[in-house]
């Protein structure tokens, strides 16, 4: 059993990273509507850019998003196919 314990690690901090209602919320929007920027992140959270952009990199250290610049602007996506079935599961999983 501790042979794995480095690898149980791992996927703990993993899931800690999602374990925050604004980061879920964030990456649910993003999974949503495929890629999205902070203004519009902001607009539909009510939340400080500031917040928002702390929340962003925790997502971007941990490798669930990355952000494409366009301009200016930087849009982010999910880029990590394990969030994207793990909220399927929670939203989208129909209960029989």
């Amino acid at each position: 059993m501790n042979n794995n314990f480095a690898e149980l690690t791992a996927i703990a901090d993993f899931l800690k990273v999602l374990a925050h209602p604004v980061r879920l919320c964030i990456v649910k929007g993003l999974i949503e509507k495929g890629e999205c920027n902070v203004s519009h992140m902001q607009a539909c959270l009510d939340t400080p850019q500031s917040t928002i952009s702390q929340h962003l990199q925790k997502l971007r250290t941990a490798g669930i998003i990355i952000g494409v610049r366009n301009g200016l602007e930087i849009n982010y996506k999910v880029c990590d196919p394990r969030v994207i079935a793990l909220l399927d599961i929670f939203f989208h999983n129909d209960q029989k």
